[in-house]
């Protein structure tokens, strides 16, 4: 494969990946909008909400069957404008029914883009045999920090959804389906697809559940700071209403700014050593959070959050790809799963706690079980599983 189709490839994932963070943020960041236009009430808002990640699970589940059959890059192709037509879709309608159809097949194409989206990063880092994941996850986090801004913009001058959506649909659906013509994957099919095919069964669920609670606990600590950031500031550290909406803005670009120089310190450093990094510095920022006597030291803990928590989730997938490098599409969509694990039971679980007892000791959750992903960070430089006789090591630079 030519460098030149591989830096095509490289780049049009990067643009799928921003496209994405800037779906999802359009999505999540007008929840209030969504819920007065459709008039869903307070208690069945939970359960729509709840809805997407569980059927973007199913949806995961749904990818590893059928990359089984088809390369990730044909999922990926069809699954992202499906994406953008479910947003506009949850713009457009005007009864609950129709709210609950769009968000339900938003959810379940995310489940596939997520899961194939990350399959074709694992695969393009093998073929430059050095670290490139947290690139594009950087591209995310730009992408939802745009995504972020215009929801911000369209609140603040009171536009319809509709209006919102349809001009950035008009936009970034062609820009997704002419970037989807250079995808590309690290083995061409003839030389990889009837591997990864014959070996999907070989994943050992033992062996990947490590790195499973490593991302259920990294998305507990990130919905966490979603969901609560402002709420906390304001309520427990006594902010003002606008200074609490800068926390969440102030992690996400901490977050870009992590993973836009993560590879150079996986390629400098290593994979374990960077995960245990992380680790520490977000357990580190929940233990300011949790102590802070006013705003802006809390606003510090959320800031060295974004740095830590960053880096994980894309080491994570880098991880499960070298753990199983004859079935990591397999074993890419399994793991997938649990960052719509941690996501359920993240902002559920602070919000009992904070009721229950109080959101300075809820915040202690989340740092302990950040912290907990030391005992796993071995598994981020783990050697590649056996299949039968046969033993695939990874090259040098692919591991670090």
């Amino acid at each position: 494969m030519t460098d030149a189709r591989l830096r095509h490839g490289r780049a049009s994932l990067g643009l799928s990946f921003f496209v994405q963070g800037v779906t999802f943020a359009l999505l999540v960041t007008r929840i209030p909008a969504i819920q007065d236009r459709y008039g869903i009430s307070d208690g069945l808002l939970p359960v729509f909400l709840a809805a997407v990640p569980i059927l973007a699970g199913a949806g995961s589940v749904v990818t590893e069957k059928v990359v089984a059959r088809v390369r990730p890059r044909v999922v990926l192709r069809w699954a992202q404008p499906v994406v953008l037509l479910a947003l506009l879709g949850v713009g457009a309608g005007s009864e609950l029914w129709e709210a609950a159809l769009a968000m339900g097949a938003f959810g379940l194409a995310v489940g596939a883009l997520d899961a194939s989206m990350n399959m074709m990063g694992v695969s393009l880092q093998r073929a430059y045999g050095r670290s490139i994941m947290l690139g594009f996850h950087a591209a995310y986090s730009l992408g939802g920090i745009a995504g972020a801004s215009m929801a911000w913009a369209g609140a603040h001058w009171d536009l319809s959804l509709l209006v919102s959506y349809l001009p950035v649909v008009v936009v970034l659906l062609p820009a997704a389906l002419v970037g989807s013509r250079w995808y590309v994957e690290g083995k061409h099919e003839d030389e990889g697809q009837a591997e990864e095919r014959g070996k999907a069964g070989s994943v050992s669920f033992k062996l990947l559940m490590p790195l499973c609670l490593v991302m259920s606990f990294a998305y507990i600590g990130d919905s966490t700071v979603s969901n609560w950031s402002a709420k906390y500031l304001q309520d427990v550290l006594g902010s003002s209403e606008q200074l609490s909406t800068v926390p969440y803005n102030v992690y996400m670009v901490t977050t870009l700014l992590g993973r836009a120089v993560g590879d150079f310190g996986v390629r400098r450093f290593g994979a374990v050593a960077v995960v245990r990094f992380g680790s520490v510095l977000a357990a580190a920022g929940f233990g300011v959070v949790a102590m802070a006597g006013g705003a802006w030291v809390g606003m510090l803990g959320f800031t060295m959050l974004g740095f830590g928590l960053c880096v994980i989730v894309p080491q994570t997938f880098a991880a499960a790809g070298r753990l199983f490098p004859g079935a990591s599409d397999t074993a890419i969509a399994r793991l997938n799963i649990f960052n719509y694990v941690g996501f359920l039971v993240g902002s559920p679980l602070v919000g009992a706690l904070g009721d229950a007892w109080s959101y300075r000791g809820a915040m202690l959750v989340p740092m302990v079980l950040v912290l907990a992903m030391l005992v796993y960070a071995k598994s981020f430089g783990a050697e590649p599983a056996r299949y039968g006789g046969g033993h695939e090591r990874p090259r040098t630079a692919d591991v670090g």
